[in-house]
């Protein structure tokens, strides 16, 4: 499908360029509209089959997530109609740099399901207050590992650690931030359970898609760093390759 660009941007999820068919004319009308449409709903349910396929590892879900946002930003920057390619090719990048903090938030989040499920069976003040934390630490993490693989997506040069903090500041500067993003990760799959199989493919890149948005009001994408031969285009089209020839 070929890129659909202009009005996207007057909601802030779609790609920010101008859109024009072949001989400089551009898309208007219902024609223009119904692309923008489809091209909203196709892109980010490719990016949801390469995550789900990415996660058959079961604790590649986050790195997975993080690429998928990848994709899903290098479609909103300029407009890149590959998004399931984009997402298998950068997942290797954050595997490498997210397996343990997947491994760790997969192990945390077994222990927190196998908590609830053992708390919701017992009576009494102090079952219910221990659940009321348990929920509580659920309604943290989500947010949380939505704003990492924003925060990642955003800044492909950086590092864990970076990663994290942005992450931290992201989802709980704000509380309007972080219920939002709270909110838009509960919604998500809910408003696409009427689709067939909407929540699998859209439940998890439409909060990316609304995290990107997020975050794009507060503070600016480090650049990739520039060489003489690149073009503007060039470094945004491959800040993975480029930091791939430091390791």
């Amino acid at each position: 499908m070929a890129s659909v660009n202009e009005g996207s941007s007057a909601v802030g999820f779609g790609p920010r360029r101008d859109s024009t068919l072949p001989g400089g004319r551009t898309r208007v009308g219902w024609e223009g509209a119904t692309l923008r449409m489809l091209e909203f709903v196709a892109y980010p349910a490719m990016a949801g089959c390469a995550v789900l396929l990415l996660c058959v590892g079961v604790v590649t879900w986050l790195p997975a997530l993080a690429a998928a946002a990848y994709a899903l930003q290098q479609w909103r920057d300029d407009g890149r109609a590959r998004p399931f390619l984009d997402t298998l090719l950068s997942f290797g990048h954050y595997w490498r740099r997210l397996w343990r903090h997947a491994l760790l938030s997969s192990a945390a989040g077994i222990v927190l399901a196998a908590n609830v499920g053992f708390l919701v069976t017992r009576p009494g003040a102090i079952a219910v207050a221990l659940l009321a934390l348990q929920v509580g630490l659920v309604l943290v993490l989500v947010p949380y590992h939505l704003a990492l693989a924003v925060t990642a997506a955003r800044d492909p040069g950086g590092d864990t650690r970076r990663w994290s903090r942005a992450a931290l500041a992201l989802a709980f500067a704000s509380p309007r931030r972080g219920l939002a993003l709270l909110a838009v990760a509960v919604a998500a799959p809910v408003l696409t359970a009427p689709l067939a199989v909407g929540p699998l493919l859209l439940g998890l890149t439409l909060p990316l898609l609304c995290g990107l948005r997020i975050a794009d009001g507060l503070v600016q994408r480090p650049q990739p760093v520039s060489t003489a031969t690149d073009t503007p285009a060039d470094r945004r089209r491959r800040p993975l390759a480029s930091d791939e020839g430091k390791h």
